[in-house]
């Protein structure tokens, strides 16, 4: 563990640094807080709230899947918010691909790379101290951003209702279990691509691509082809933690130490 929070340190004394990675640890969860919130202090003053979801012409899927026993008014929140919310599960599978993207070929330009690999750090903890130096500002920044955006909705006076679906089962499993696992998935990744480039921006650029097919499930759930559910939550824990695993230990096989810095050019 002493190793790893020392290569953790090093990597955020050398990844904070750069302005571009700071601004978005910075400024993406606070958008993601504040955009729901403006949408929610919108509908509140428009939206009729004295009829029924049926009555106001909504869907009847929608009123029937997310909005039983609600009013037009708190039904339309619910809908809206049911695609925001996924912002804040997708958020740590961004950040980390940011600040990854300059783990391996950073230490490449800055020429510390080989240093690093000389040190008696075995190479799961240089994959794990690298990774999780990405995955803990993620996780942190989701949690903030969620737990303003609950404040916010305090401040606002939206009914009992709508904060009853925003701390659903569901979503809370999304955010405090299903999204660090993703973090971690993206760090791996990132880091994968990393090694192999030595242009952070290409790196960068590259490792975004882990991105769309969670861009897919977003564009599936706000169309309604998929139903986000608590079982449908908990089966993509499973299965993404399985799939973290596996990535690092593929990580430890493809980490060569005495060839790494010849071979991957």
């Amino acid at each position: 563990m002493k190793h790893i929070r020392t290569i953790i340190n090093k990597e955020w004394a050398e990844v904070f640094k750069n302005k571009i990675v700071l601004s978005v640890v910075l400024i993406m969860p606070i958008l993601f807080a504040l955009l729901p919130l403006v949408m929610l202090g919108v509908t509140s003053s428009t939206t009729t709230l004295n009829i029924s979801a049926e009555e106001a012409g909504l869907p009847p899927e929608i009123s029937m899947n997310l909005c039983g026993g609600m009013n037009a008014g708190e039904c339309t929140q619910v809908y809206m918010l049911s695609q925001f919310m996924l912002f804040f599960v997708m958020m740590p599978l961004i950040i980390p691909t940011t600040i990854s993207a300059y783990s391996i070929v950073g230490e490449k330009t800055t020429r510390s790379l080989e240093p690093l690999l000389a040190t008696p750090t075995s190479t799961i903890e240089l994959l794990a101290g690298k990774c999780f130096s990405a995955v803990i500002p993620a996780v942190g920044a989701t949690f903030l951003s969620f737990l303003i955006f609950n404040i916010g909705i305090g401040i606002l006076g939206i009914s009992a209702n709508v904060r009853g679906y925003v701390l659903s089962p569901t979503w809370l499993v999304g955010i405090l279990l299903l999204g660090p696992v993703l973090a971690i998935i993206s760090a791996m990744f990132a880091i994968f691509v990393s090694s192999r480039v030595n242009d952070p921006r290409v790196a960068e650029q590259i490792a975004s691509v882990m991105i769309v097919p969670f861009m897919g499930v977003f564009l599936l759930s706000s169309f309604g082809v998929i139903s986000l559910n608590l079982t449908s939550m908990v089966l993509a824990v499973i299965v993404c933690a399985i799939l973290a695993a596996g990535l690092l230990y593929l990580g430890t096989l493809i980490f060569d130490r005495e060839n790494i810095l010849t071979r991957w050019k």
